[in-house]
């Protein structure tokens, strides 16, 4: 049986995948037209690229128009996955000596020329962003024994991950939502045999102390066919949204969803308001947000059906008269902060969770300060 070789090139490279891989969550990005280079990527990460370059460039060149296809390619990536900013690390195995990497200075591209781990050590925004790198590319094995122990690590990261989004984007039976229509439904019955206008939103009252209201109000409707596009409406958004949150965080941004929506619609009217679209484009906000995210996977969606659908039904709440769309646009808001305060299974931190609760509750109380201080 003939011994597999490994060369020093090839087993530096293994260990820059194992790396990022298992130990920083980067995958492996499918990039057409490249050889000899693996492409990485981490959309939570402050370099949300890293290429490992082991082509051989030999002069400067080369490794201009090297730069100038990492550029074009992240310009396609950044599209892609709805990044506002695209940061990369090239990482060179294989430069040649005619090169001059030090003259070359781009402002979304770090460059980094190695021949073993321990060169990373020579660049700084290597150390600051990936300080353990070198500690975790010193394998005991070698060769061989490299080869499968790494194979084998990454093959168990890619099936965690697989579990994770498998967990995530299973479907779940909705019951948060058929209960919130059934409560909407039972609630409009009601109102048929009673008047809805002591629940319904209205500034006057609630600044004189009805502050039920601004969660009473989400739950009325004025006709059978306001009733049936909201329902059917969070029939489709809520069945969706449910099985990604979860049951209880799903059921909070609903409501926090429907009192900011309350809130920002008193403060720029004095009318009487009622309706659940405002906790409703709640969860339109928290699914761009989780789709944000995951966009990965849903940046198709985001891009082509959720981003359209909210400028679309924003764009007719100023047209048609009747529309209270101050309640869509806060209840939008609204889901997007309350999503970030109780955070995205697998994707957020306790960092971004602290800070969603943060700006939820300075945007309410700022709300609440001007209806309640300087309107009055």
């Amino acid at each position: 049986m003939n011994e597999i070789v490994i060369d020093t090139q090839e087993e530096l490279v293994m260990k820059l995948l194992h790396y990022f891989i298992t130990e920083k969550g980067y995958s492996p990005v499918i990039v057409r037209g490249v050889k000899d280079e693996i492409w990485l990527e981490n959309l939570d990460n402050d370099y949300k690229i890293v290429r490992i370059v082991s082509g051989y460039i030999h002069n400067d060149e080369q490794f201009k128009f090297d730069i100038f296809k990492t550029k074009s390619l992240m310009k396609s990536i950044k599209k892609k996955t709805l990044s506002l900013k695209l940061k990369a690390i090239s990482i060179f195995v294989n430069l040649g000596d005619n090169v001059n990497m030090n003259q070359f200075h781009e402002d979304n591209i770090d460059f980094a020329d190695i021949k073993t781990t321990d060169d990373l050590n020579n660049y700084r925004f290597v150390i600051e962003n990936f300080p353990d790198i070198t500690k975790d590319t010193d394998f005991k094995e070698n060769g061989f024994e490299l080869f499968l122990k790494i194979t084998d690590d990454i093959n168990k990261k890619n099936e965690e991950d697989a579990k994770m989004n498998e967990d995530v984007f299973r479907m779940k039976r909705p019951f948060i939502t058929y209960a919130l229509i059934a409560i909407n439904v039972i609630v409009f019955i009601i109102c048929q045999f009673f008047n809805y206008i002591p629940f319904a939103v209205n500034r006057v009252a609630i600044v004189n102390g009805e502050y039920y209201r601004l969660i009473t109000g989400i739950f009325l409707h004025g006709n059978i066919f306001h009733l049936f596009f909201n329902c059917y409406a969070l029939y489709v958004i809520g069945m969706q949204l449910e099985s990604f949150l979860g049951k209880w965080k799903y059921l909070l941004v609903y409501l926090l969803s429907g009192l900011a929506g309350s809130m920002l619609s008193i403060f720029f009217s004095n009318n009487y308001s009622i309706g659940a679209s405002g906790a409703i484009f709640g969860l339109l906000g928290s699914l761009l947000y989780f789709g944000y995210h995951y966009r990965v996977y849903l940046d198709s969606v985001v891009k082509s059906q959720i981003i359209p659908l909210i400028v679309l039904n924003l764009g007719l709440g100023f047209m048609l008269s009747g529309v209270d769309n101050w309640a869509h646009i806060g209840g939008l808001i609204g889901g997007i902060f309350s999503t970030m305060a109780v955070g995205i299974k697998y994707k957020s931190t306790r960092f971004e969770m602290v800070n969603g609760v943060i700006l939820y509750l300075i945007y309410i109380l700022f709300l609440g300060y001007m209806v309640f201080f300087q309107l009055t």
